[in-house]
């Protein structure tokens, strides 16, 4: 599998808007950051994981043509206000396979009931196919889907583990029987907001204790603020198989 990080920053991205903070003026290219989304590649298929308004500008700097199957971890705008911008892929290849909580499927259709219409619809309006989860497992082509359970402060959640490799974003409470999931991983990605605590995200001493109880080979860093700090800074104090991940970084499993 392929692995590539569309975005890796909070739902403000980096820089904000307006801001004069150090991180937010840093000319490195790893320290801007889109918000947080990602493809998963294998063989023929390619899955994406949230959809949020920098989508468009995400997928011009890849080489992606084809999205066999679209994943939402939960409803919120910086992982599904993209959901227009897929209207490319579905010209080509015809309706898109989308997966997620019916809570979730629930909120699409209201903020965008013209994708959803069924009669009179819009000429030329993208066509989705909505597959509601849960917990249960589920396939995409060749690999299985497992839905994690997890707590955005009250709000339930799903990360996704496909075979080695672990997705989660926005955590701030996962239970035990859920970390039971995340066992004999190769790659976890989980969020890390800030350095001070927040009420519904990790903050970075919580992403590395999550980190160490799960033991994976190696763990990347997603879902960041600048108020995580400069990218080049805090890559030197991480553990040695923990990594800030950054937008357009590409792994492989």
């Amino acid at each position: 599998m392929k692995i590539t990080f569309l975005g890796t920053g909070t739902s403000q991205g980096i820089p904000i808007i307006g801001s004069t903070h150090p991180v937010c003026l840093s000319t490195d290219p790893k320290d801007k950051r889109l918000r947080v989304s990602v493809l998963v590649q294998w063989d023929d298929f390619t899955i994406l994981i949230d959809c949020g308004p920098d989508f468009r500008q995400q997928l011009l700097r890849t080489d992606c043509t084809k999205i066999d199957a679209v994943l939402f971890t939960h409803e919120h705008s910086d992982h599904t206000a993209g959901l227009d911008d897929l209207r490319p892929f579905f010209y080509r290849q015809g309706a898109l396979d989308v997966y997620a909580h019916e809570r979730v499927l629930t909120s699409l259709h209201k903020r965008f009931d013209y994708i959803f219409a069924t009669e009179n619809k819009y000429p030329g309006v993208l066509t989705l196919n909505a597959h509601p989860i849960t917990d249960t497992p589920f396939f995409v082509g060749t690999k299985p889907i497992q839905p994690i359970n997890v707590l955005h402060h009250l709000l339930p959640i799903f990360g996704f583990r496909i075979e080695a490799f672990a997705y989660i974003t926005d955590a701030k409470t996962i239970s035990d029987q859920e970390v039971e999931k995340l066992q004999n991983l190769d790659v976890l990605v989980i969020n890390a907001l800030r350095i001070e605590p927040h009420v519904s995200h990790f903050n970075l001493d919580e992403a590395l204790a999550f980190i160490e109880r799960v033991n994976p080979k190696k763990a990347y860093l997603t879902h960041i603020s600048h108020h995580l700090g400069f990218h080049k800074d805090l890559e030197k104090r991480l553990p040695a198989n923990v990594h800030l991940a950054y937008d357009q970084l590409q792994i492989s499993l």
